[in-house]
């Protein structure tokens, strides 16, 4: 398996394994649209290949903190996508910890997600809200919100609303 960072040559690549793993554009015409979007830097795209063939992409995109007492630099995992025929074998698990490592190596000290709480639990993140990190929209439901430290001492002195990206601020992508 090869975790690589993603180029513009990658995108039919990247496209055909939202659509692939979601079963439809949504996901797919988000990417695409973050991949563009200037207020989405910096972000990290990162693509799995089993041999030749793409298997899964992660995108993670900045994101910021109102009424933050201090700077506080915060990323956005968002989406996740395995093609179906290579799920349960990892790859998700391993575009996450790939993408902490390489965010902690630019200075991203918090990463959110909204997900299913029972997969992202056991990557490391909890519960936002319980944190007074508030989530762009309303989610419900409010666990599906959640929160992961890359750096130590941070959970717990911010509070506010985490603004994202401007072509992920919608209220329909806040739905898990």
């Amino acid at each position: 398996m090869q975790l690589i960072t993603t180029s513009s040559a990658d995108l039919p690549d990247i496209l055909h394994i939202q659509r692939a793993a979601f079963g439809g554009d949504v996901e797919a015409g988000l990417v695409r649209d973050l991949l563009n979007d200037p207020t989405a830097q910096p972000l990290l795209s990162l693509l799995a290949r089993d041999d030749d063939r793409a298997v899964g992409h992660v995108l993670f995109t900045a994101a910021r903190l109102d009424a933050a007492p201090r700077d506080v630099s915060m990323a956005i995992l968002a989406p996740l996508a395995v093609v179906p025929q290579a799920q349960g074998q990892g790859i998700g698990g391993r575009l996450i910890a790939h993408g902490f490592r390489r965010l902690t190596e630019s200075g991203v000290e918090l990463v959110f997600v909204l997900g299913d709480p029972g997969y992202y639990r056991r990557h490391g993140f909890e519960p936002a809200l319980a944190h007074g990190l508030l989530p762009p929209f309303p989610v419900s439901p409010t666990d599906a919100w959640m929160v992961h430290a890359l750096s130590p001492d941070v959970l717990g002195n911010v509070h506010g609303t985490v603004m994202c990206a401007d072509a992920m601020n919608r209220p329909e992508y806040w739905r898990e």
